[in-house]
């Protein structure tokens, strides 16, 4: 089963905390000092919100999936359109081990598909999304590349 996926940064974690608690009738399954994060069965979504001195807004979207063959799919699927994707394994994001693979939209906007199998006692490290090429998909070649936030 695939569960949507979005991630905001905030600027104060536990003003927004009270507000999601509030909007999902729901506390967060994970809350740490820089991140937090709700497993709603209704509707079916994985929100994670964190404060890391970034930009304010939707950080990026994705599809959480419960298996590495749904991933491979996917990331199989988003290859065989033309899509540039950024694949990375074993890496320790959100204060979770996971395998993910990015891509830009062609509105630029960041997607992330990915396989969760562990916790990590660390919210992990930021990567940098490559900029893609005139030839992808994804936008064109002097879009700007943000440094990927983990969910």
């Amino acid at each position: 089963m695939k569960r949507m996926h979005l991630h905001v940064s905030v600027p104060d974690l536990a003003q927004s905390i009270h507000f999601y608690e509030a909007l999902f009738g729901a506390a967060p399954v994970v809350v740490k000092d820089d991140y937090a994060k709700w497993m709603l069965d209704d509707p079916k979504v994985n929100f994670a919100i964190s404060e890391r001195a970034r930009a304010s807004g939707v950080d990026h979207i994705g599809i959480q999936v419960d298996s590495a063959d749904e991933l491979g799919e996917l990331a199989g699927r988003l290859k065989a359109a033309g899509a540039e994707t950024f694949d990375q394994e074993a890496t320790t994001c959100c204060y979770a081990r996971s395998d993910k693979s990015w891509v830009r939209d062609p509105a630029g906007v960041r997607w992330e598909t990915f396989f969760t199998f562990g916790e990590a006692t660390s919210y992990g490290e930021d990567e940098v999304l490559p900029e893609p090429t005139a030839s992808a998909c994804c936008g064109p070649a002097s879009a700007p590349a943000p440094k990927q936030a983990c969910c």
